[in-house]
């Protein structure tokens, strides 16, 4: 499949098949997540693989839709900020860089056909104690991985006219 057709296959998925997700596929993903770009190349980033079932049922606490936790896999993406490159005005880039590597995760699991849904509203100090985050370490995203039970239709998508300005 070439990029732009895992672009466009890429959803997100809220029903997921109990199977476990192969240790080559996931293994996959995450190299595809560790090759991601970062700002001067400072990599300020960690995952977290969860597959633990007693993990997964505290996670409840964090994010309480029942899709999330029946995935065999949750992964949290994380930032390191004091490690991440600071832009001149002092801007620190570690929730992008941090972004840049779920966005790898996602589409490297699209290819892999299995699915996710990117979360961001979710209890930050209970998934750090969850986690046992040392300091330092922020949780920007999570997300489920597994085999999709439902595809759903592709959402609507703002035309590229109201979201590309050329000068």
């Amino acid at each position: 499949m070439s990029i732009y057709e895992v672009i466009q296959k890429r959803r997100s998925i809220r029903s997921y098949k109990p199977g476990p997700v192969e240790e080559e596929k996931l293994n996959r993903i995450l190299e595809a997540a560790r090759r991601a770009p970062s700002a001067a190349n400072r990599q300020p980033v960690c995952c977290i693989v969860v597959k633990d079932e007693k993990i997964k049922q505290q996670l409840k606490k964090v994010y309480s839709e029942e899709w999330f936790y029946t995935a065999p896999v949750i992964i949290c993406v994380c930032c390191i900020p004091e490690k991440a490159w600071r832009r001149g005005d002092g801007k620190n880039y570690a929730d992008i860089d941090a972004a840049i590597v779920m966005d790898h995760l996602v589409l490297a699991a699209t290819e892999e056909s299995l699915g996710t849904c990117w979360i961001a509203a979710f209890k930050v100090p209970l998934l750090k104690s969850i986690l046992n985050l040392p300091s330092g370490v922020e949780p920007v995203a999570i997300t489920p991985l597994g085999y999709p039970l439902n595809i759903p239709e592709p959402g609507y998508r703002k035309p590229l006219n109201e979201l590309v300005k050329f000068i």
